[in-house]
């Protein structure tokens, strides 16, 4: 006899088909989630960039600082240790639970969390930008450029990473000058620009380090 908890035949390959769609889709948790348990994270250079080294000594002690997209969290953990009020954030389990078990000393400043909806409180004075929204599907930049004006106090920065190409196949998602411009411009001042100096292998010579100040 059947049970009605009991998955038909077609719903379980339409569930199936739809869980793999998600493990390819780099807008969902389930992409991550795999590689970071497979230990597959060509993104994560495991140190901190020079370019954000020489960076924040500009920024205020106490400043509050999210740091999207967080993986193993390796920035945020140098931001808290020179006094910033740093928030790390992934939707990755995976993710989160490498941060912390790498960087037990922040405790709940890394949370498991989605950057377009979680509940941010008070505006941040900065936004840390690395191999997030090289990340998200290009549809998606829209939506990335309007959560971060959001979140950011006037006068806040969007300090960071930008890949530069062009082309639909990624993760890493290429995007140009001229389109980041239009992202950006509308609710932002590019203040800085400069080459960087270490880019790991996946970025290498498509990288810039770039500050943006909300209008």
């Amino acid at each position: 006899p059947g049970s009605c908890f009991t998955v038909p035949k077609a719903a379980k390959r339409s569930d199936h088909l739809t869980r793999l769609h998600m493990a390819q889709d780099s807008s969902k948790p389930e992409f991550w989630e795999s590689r970071y348990r497979d230990q597959v994270m060509p993104w994560d250079a495991g140190t901190v960039p020079a370019e954000l080294l020489s960076f924040l000594p500009k920024v205020p002690r106490k400043a509050r600082v999210l740091v999207p997209g967080c993986g193993s969290a390796h920035e945020a953990g140098h931001m808290f240790d020179n006094g910033l009020d740093v928030l790390a954030i992934d939707f990755s389990p995976a993710a989160v639970e490498l941060a912390r078990k790498k960087l037990s000393r922040l405790g709940d400043r890394i949370k498991l969390a989605d950057f377009f909806t979680f509940d941010h409180g008070q505006p941040y004075d900065m936004i840390y930008e690395r191999a997030f929204l090289c990340a998200l599907p290009p549809r998606m930049w829209p939506q990335y450029a309007q959560r971060t004006a959001q979140l950011l106090r006037s006068g806040g920065e969007l300090a960071g990473f930008f890949f530069f190409g062009s082309g639909e196949k990624g993760p890493p998602f290429g995007v140009t000058s001229h389109d980041l411009h239009a992202l950006l411009d509308p609710d932002f001042v590019l203040t800085e620009e400069k080459a960087v100096s270490d880019s790991i292998p996946v970025f290498r010579d498509a990288e810039g380090w770039q500050v943006w100040r909300r209008r």
